[in-house]
């Protein structure tokens, strides 16, 4: 996990499912790589930093052996990086436990490392920038601070005089880590514009497939590269890969996957979106109809995931999938099992729906295109393979679908066909039996308000025991009722 200013940090996100062979990460390949960096680096760590110990967590110090490979700054970046970052953790804990020796050495350590990251990065990169000149500077001036004061401490043997330095040594290690972040941020932020100028500038199909490949994996490492790839107008450069036919289903689903990772409401990033507005109406109009002329689940996976993630971010989505006849497009996509064939998917297809059904004239597309029965039949979703992401990805469909059917039915012809469809009776049993919705209290709550939304159009439709437990009381009281039943109750 690498961490950047503010406490943010570097974590894995992926999307659900396979990915296209262009962006499939050989986990072997991965495992190797990684070796490196548990052998050891320099003679100087070796003497200054390697004392003989027989210390238990001394078998555990990341050293790395090596850059990645010439010319390549953006993976030197991302794994002395990555080194660097887990060394302030491990020494902030030494810290905390008065573990002084260790303290020490891991300091020294960590000079060696942001040293040669500095020297490495100089050496592959272009002309530094003044700024980035300045943080280095800073950098290892902290670093210099805080291996010497380290080795002030291991002289002192009074504990009144180690608790006072031992919050200097603190505000010395925050500072180094602040200036650590800022460096490696420009440094990624640097690297990042060159790759989209790469992209905007090429006319070679594969340099650009390449290229676009890299960006994905980028967005592989977490919030911060998202929030860098949107800050460079990085979704720009790929909507002009969307909306270009000339490139291939392979390179536009890529292109999709980076705007799906950019876009997701779970990372802080929206703010830096704001010229992804201008572009989104051809980029919505791209993934439509990349939906549509989908060949594969994976790639029509992909482009949904990014559809629905756009919906999140701005409601205006919703009313331009709306114009796309965007629901025509998913309910006809869901009886297609090469395209639609996981629960993953019809994770992405419900969450469009979800929210573009508070639309009041969503409901008449519904109703149309027998949206309906689709909704009930998410509403039974069951896993295959029982894996816990399967089993996560069923509880989020059968949820929004009941959230769905909830708005839609604020319009009495949506409520009358749910009913006729028999949709209250497996609300009902989605409520009353845990293991119909694996015992998620989120599928619970959403049950609850569609039926009682249901109950409000058509009352006639629940038995007097259901009305009395499900829909009279106060909802919390249903759900604690609901929430303690036994299997016996249904």
């Amino acid at each position: 996990m690498m961490a950047l200013p503010g406490g943010r940090h570097l974590d894995s996100v992926t999307l659900p499912g396979q990915r296209l062979h262009l962006m499939q990460v050989d986990s072997v390949q991965r495992w190797m790589e990684d070796l490196k960096l548990m052998t050891e680096c320099e003679c100087m760590c070796v003497l200054q930093a390697k004392p003989i110990s027989l210390e238990e967590d001394a078998q555990g110090d990341l050293i790395l052996a090596g850059g990645p490979g010439p010319g390549d700054p953006l993976q030197l970046l991302l794994k002395r990086g990555w080194v660097i970052s887990t060394e302030l953790r491990r020494i902030g804990q030494k810290l905390a436990q008065d573990r002084w020796a260790r303290v020490h050495s891991m300091s020294v350590r960590l000079t060696c490392h942001a040293r040669s990251m500095v020297s490495e990065y100089s050496a592959v990169s272009r002309n530094s920038l003044k700024e980035m000149g300045e943080i280095e500077k800073l950098l290892m001036e902290k670093c210099s601070e805080l291996s010497a004061v380290t080795e002030r401490c291991l002289q002192v043997e009074n504990e009144h005089v180690l608790k006072s330095m031992k919050a200097c040594v603190s505000e010395t290690l925050s500072m180094l880590g602040q200036h650590f972040g800022q460096l490696l941020e420009l440094a990624l932020t640097r690297e990042v514009q060159a790759l989209v100028r790469k992209i905007d500038a090429s006319d070679n199909i594969y340099t650009t497939e390449s290229t676009t490949g890299n960006l994905f994996s980028l967005t592989q490492e977490g919030a911060p590269l998202c929030r860098i790839i949107a800050k460079v107008d990085g979704v720009l450069c790929l909507a002009d890969i969307l909306t270009d036919n000339s490139h291939s289903e392979a390179t536009r689903a890529e292109a999709a996957a980076v705007v799906a990772q950019v876009t997701s409401p779970h990372l802080p990033v929206t703010q830096h979106l704001s010229s992804f507005l201008e572009s989104m109406e051809e980029i919505v109009t791209a993934l439509v109809k990349l939906c549509q002329e989908a060949s594969s689940g994976e790639v029509f996976l992909l482009a949904s995931a990014a559809l629905a993630n756009i919906t999140f971010f701005d409601t205006m989505a919703c009313e331009m999938l709306l114009q796309l006849n965007a629901i025509r497009v998913l309910l006809e996509a869901c009886s297609d099992k090469q395209r639609v064939d996981t629960p993953y998917t019809r994770d992405q297809i419900v969450t469009i729906l979800a929210n573009m059904s508070v639309l009041e004239q969503c409901a008449s597309d519904i109703i149309q295109e027998n949206g309906v029965q689709l909704i009930m039949g998410m509403l039974s979703e069951k896993p295959r393979s029982g894996t816990p992401a399967e089993v996560a990805a069923c509880e989020r469909v059968q949820q929004k679908a009941a959230v769905t059917l909830a708005r839609l039915s604020r319009d009495p012809d949506v409520a009358r066909e749910a009913v006729r469809l028999s949709c209250m009776s497996r609300l009902i049993e989605l409520c009353r039996s845990p293991s119909e919705r694996n015992s998620s209290d989120a599928v619970l709550v959403a049950c609850l308000a569609a039926l009682r939304r249901l109950a409000g159009v058509c009352p006639e439709g629940l038995q007097d025991s259901d009305f009395q437990q499900l829909v009279q009381p106060r909802l919390v009281d249903s759900f604690l009722l609901c929430s303690n039943m036994e299997e016996s109750f249904v």
